[in-house]
């Protein structure tokens, strides 16, 4: 693809420019790019930050950075380029979901990590080149709190008609020949696609792992014509400068926001029905009971990334977004804290601190935009009083010691959490 030696950052953005001026173009020449030392030093450099478990092999991080890195690395380069490269099976770990049941996530070794980050990051480029504003999932400078935002903006414009979608074991049923033909629309590189193939297959007749380094991108890939006919809908129904419909995706959680107006019922139907025949083709299957169509102006609500959403009048009586965390997320933190300090009743107090204060840190980073000042209340009101208490009863005293232990002991001297403020999020342009 180039003939002059240019550095992994260049590279892609050379790719990235050749891909978003010509949307037909298809990059050939690419493996030669994924077998680079660089390209895989990057790729190890990125799976280690992320400090994964081990993969079905049991070799972590520390048995290869004993056993010497750049070795292991060159061991995959030349796996690679002698065509002689095959992923182990991914490990299956079972995760518990809200709902009582279980998510199974598919942990590749960390060589196989590597090799799938090396892939991702020569093919990311391209694709993110084609990828729609209305999607969020896993991609560079994108965030959730952007997505959540989109829908809030959407909301106070007044597309209150939702159309809240559910997709059934989405990752789990990715069809392989499917998803190919997608990459193969860009991509005319044999050896990538023979590599891509073997990464698929490890991951068994159908679906792409939760947990593997490259299954953010095909699942975005998986779903981009879905983005495009919603883009396409939001462009031919806007009516001078304002639009009648908005979406936000990220991954597989899905939701449609079309403006209120009874005119605009066909709109709802047509929509939902296009989009059924984008996932149709697709072969994803809705969740019937939890997909919906919820009318935010009879007082309903629904359900993104977290983050229950309503409407509800302002002091001015303006109709106003209203967004809060999921009840059962905050649940779930409580019951987690809760198992911290029974299960360190006989420690210090700053043992139970380093364990909770990453808990509250990752809850609140996260859901530290809309209306969840009163959540966070709760939570540091709840935890300053387990705080309290266990402080009391080392000392043999009862109560929570209101006047005996200040703030300033509390959140500077043992350093519990203190970060509750929230952020206000502008939706780029």
């Amino acid at each position: 693809m180039t003939k002059t030696s240019i550095n992994l950052q260049d590279l892609r953005r050379r790719i990235y420019d050749k891909a978003k001026s010509e949307p037909e173009w298809r990059f050939w020449g690419l493996y030669t790019h994924v077998c680079k030392t660089e390209t895989l030093q990057k790729a190890y450099k990125m799976a280690k930050e992320n400090n994964g478990a081990p993969g079905s092999d049991r070799i972590s991080f520390e048995d290869i950075e004993s056993g010497g890195r750049d070795e292991f690395l060159q061991q995959i380069q030349q796996e690679l380029q002698q065509r002689t490269y095959k992923p182990l099976r991914n490990k299956q770990v079972q995760i518990p979901k809200a709902n009582g049941g279980t998510r199974t996530l598919g942990i590749p070794s960390i060589r196989d990590r590597v090799v799938q980050g090396a892939l991702r990051l020569i093919l990311e480029p391209i694709f993110e080149a084609d990828f729609q504003d209305g999607s969020y999932g896993y991609r560079t400078k994108r965030s959730p709190q952007e997505a959540v935002q989109r829908v809030a903006t959407a909301i106070a414009q007044g597309k209150t008609t939702v159309i809240d979608l559910d997709m059934k074991a989405y990752f789990d049923n990715v069809r392989h020949h499917i998803l190919l033909e997608k990459v193969a629309k860009r991509v005319n590189d044999a050896n990538i696609m023979h590599l891509l193939k073997l990464i698929l297959k490890a991951t068994g007749k159908k679906g792409v792992p939760q947990g593997g380094v490259i299954s953010p991108l095909l699942s975005n890939i998986y779903l981009n014509e879905v983005d495009k006919m919603l883009e396409k809908a939001k462009e031919t129904t806007k009516q001078g400068n304002y639009t009648q419909l908005e979406y936000a995706r990220f991954a597989d959680d899905l939701v449609v926001l079309i403006n209120w107006h009874p005119s605009n019922s066909w709109l709802v139907e047509a929509t939902g029905r296009r989009i059924k025949e984008e996932l149709e083709k697709l072969q994803v299957e809705l969740n019937q009971e939890k997909s919906k169509v919820a009318d935010l102006t009879k007082g309903e609500s629904f359900i993104f990334l977290g983050f229950e959403f309503r409407r509800s009048r302002s002091r001015n009586g303006k109709w106003m977004p209203y967004y809060t965390p999921k009840q059962e997320k905050r649940k779930k933190l409580i019951a987690e804290l809760q198992e911290i300090f029974s299960k360190f009743t006989s420690q210090p107090v700053k043992k139970i601190i380093e364990q909770i204060n990453p808990k509250l840190r990752g809850y609140c980073n996260y859901y530290c935009i809309g209306n969840s000042a009163r959540c966070f209340s709760y939570i540091r009101y709840w935890v300053m009083k387990k705080v309290r208490r266990h402080l009391q009863r080392a000392a043999g005293r009862s109560g929570f010691g209101w006047k005996r232990w200040s703030m300033v002991y509390i959140y500077g001297t043992i350093g519990l959490y203190n970060d509750y403020k929230l952020k206000r999020y502008t939706q780029a342009a």
